[in-house]
C-alpha cells in the first residue's frame, strides 16, 4: 500500500496502540502516510518496539505512555500533539480492556477500573479532539466497541455496560457535531484474534470458530482496514455502529 499525499499532514490518534488492533490500526494509517500517535498504559518497551516499527514506513510517530482515562494524561498528550503536530485530525478511541467473571464476584475497584478504561477514554479525549475538529470543519472519530455492545455476554457484565455505553456515545456524539462536517461512529467487533482471547483453550477456540458463519475468527488487519475506510469514506456516513464479526451475532 503507497502513501498517499494528502495525508502527509494529517494526524491520526490511536489509543491503546502498543500491540492487537491499535497497533493495526497504526499501522495501516501509517502505510497511509499519516502522522502517527500511539498510546499506552503499562509497557514502556512494547510502546517503544511499535514506534520503532511504525517509523519504519518514513513517517513521524509520537508515542506516549499513560492511562487515557486520566483527564490529565490525555490532556497533557494532546498538548504534545498540538505543539508537534498541531492538532488531530483523526481519532480512534481503542483503549479497552475485558473482565471475565460474574457480577457478584466483581469489585468496585474492578468496574471503576473498566469503565475508566473503556469509556471514560472516550470522553476525554473527544472533549480534548473536537474543539480542533470543529474549528477545522472536519474530522473523523471512531470508537473501537464489541458486540457484546449490543446484546450483551454472560460473565462480562461490566464489559457490555461500557461497550453499549460507547455505542449510544457515538450515536449521540455523531448527531451533535454533523452539522461542523464530522463523522463519529463504531466499529462493533466480534470475536478478533488478540491476546484479549488467550484466556480461551485450544478447544474453546476451535468450538467459537464454528460458532462464527465465516467458519473463523477476524484478524486484525480487518478491524484496521475498516477504520481507515471509515476516516476516508464519505461525510454522509456518521452515527453507525458497524458490525464486523464474520456473521456471528
Amino acid at each position: 500500500m503507497s502513501k498517499n499525499d494528502n495525508n502527509s499532514n494529517k494526524t491520526v490518534l490511536v489509543t491503546g496502540s502498543s500491540r492487537g488492533i491499535g497497533k493495526a490500526i497504526a499501522f495501516r494509517f501509517a502505510q497511509a502516510g499519516y502522522n502517527i500517535v500511539i498510546n499506552g498504559v503499562k509497557n514502556q518497551e512494547k510502546l517503544k518496539q511499535t514506534k520503532t516499527e511504525i517509523e519504519q514506513y518514513k513517517v513521524s510517530c509520537l508515542a506516549y505512555l499513560g492511562d487515557m482515562g486520566d483527564y490529565d494524561k490525555a490532556k497533557e498528550l494532546f498538548s504534545m500533539i498540538n505543539e508537534r503536530f498541531g492538532h488531530v485530525d483523526v481519532l480512534v478511541n481503542n483503549a479497552g480492556i475485558s473482565y471475565v467473571g460474574l457480577l457478584t464476584d466483581m469489585s468496585v475497584e474492578d468496574w471503576d477500573v473498566i469503565i475508566r478504561t473503556n469509556l471514560t477514554s472516550v470522553f476525554n479525549c473527544c472533549s480534548l479532539a473536537v474543539p480542533d475538529m470543529v474549528r477545522e470543519k472536519r474530522g473523523k472519530i471512531t470508537n473501537i466497541s464489541s458486540v457484546w455492545g449490543n446484546v450483551g455476554a454472560s460473565c462480562e457484565v461490566a464489559y457490555s455496560a461500557s461497550k453499549g455505553a460507547m455505542n449510544a456515545f457515538t450515536k449521540a456524539l455523531a448527531k451533535e457535531l454533523a452539522p461542523s462536517n464530522i463523522q463519529v461512529n463504531a466499529i462493533a467487533c466480534g470475536a478478533i484474534d488478540t491476546e484479549m482471547n488467550r484466556f480461551l483453550t485450544d478447544d474453546e477456540l476451535i468450538q467459537l470458530s464454528k460458532d462464527i458463519p465465516t467458519g473463523r475468527l477476524g484478524r486484525v488487519e480487518e478491524v484496521a482496514e475498516l477504520a481507515y475506510y471509515l476516516a476516508s469514506s464519505s461525510e454522509y456516513l456518521t452515527g453507525q455502529i458497524i458490525g464486523l464479526d464474520g456473521g456471528w451475532v
